[in-house]
């Protein structure tokens, strides 16, 4: 063979190494940092809990305003209750993740509608209860009331 094709031979294998080396590093990257979560709706990032309870109707401030962890490996973590609502569950695409071992992927949604909060089983393996009773589907949720998800117990706050 002569020169020339070695030398090609050689750029283009080195060209390849080079590729798989910044994709290993893309893996680890994404293993270290999570997943991205991009917003499908197109709109800018929620605004603070304050700005959106001023644009809020009276009714709704009253009620509830966060998701507080009040047993399990995450007590004291809270997350405000938003618009778009809350998904719980084990995926980093979650609003709360949960690192309990009975929690689904994406385990239970908390939304709001007209009169209030609501909550909805996603289908989980091991279900959600608010005292002993599973609940499905359009669960109505006061200020005060109580979920367990397998050993997390979450509590609705003002």
């Amino acid at each position: 063979m002569s020169e020339l094709t070695l030398t090609i031979i050689r750029l283009g294998l080195l060209a390849l190494l080079w590729t798989f080396i910044f994709s290993i590093v893309g893996v680890l990257r994404g293993d270290l940092y999570g997943t991205r979560v991009v917003s499908r709706s197109g709109s800018t990032p929620a605004a603070p809990v304050r700005n959106e309870e001023r644009r809020q109707p009276r009714a709704i401030r009253r009620g509830p305003t966060h998701l507080a962890v009040i047993e399990g490996g995450m007590r004291g973590v809270t997350v405000p209750l938003t618009d778009a609502g809350v998904l719980i569950g084990r995926n980093p695409e979650c609003a709360l993740v949960l690192s309990d071992d009975f929690a689904s992927g994406r385990h239970a949604r908390i939304y709001r509608q007209d009169d209030g909060w609501y909550v909805d089983d996603l289908g989980s393996t091991n279900g959600t209860f608010s005292g002993q009773q599973r609940i499905g589907q359009g669960f109505k949720m006061d200020a005060g009331s109580r979920l367990r998800i397998g050993q997390t117990v979450l509590e609705l706050r003002k």
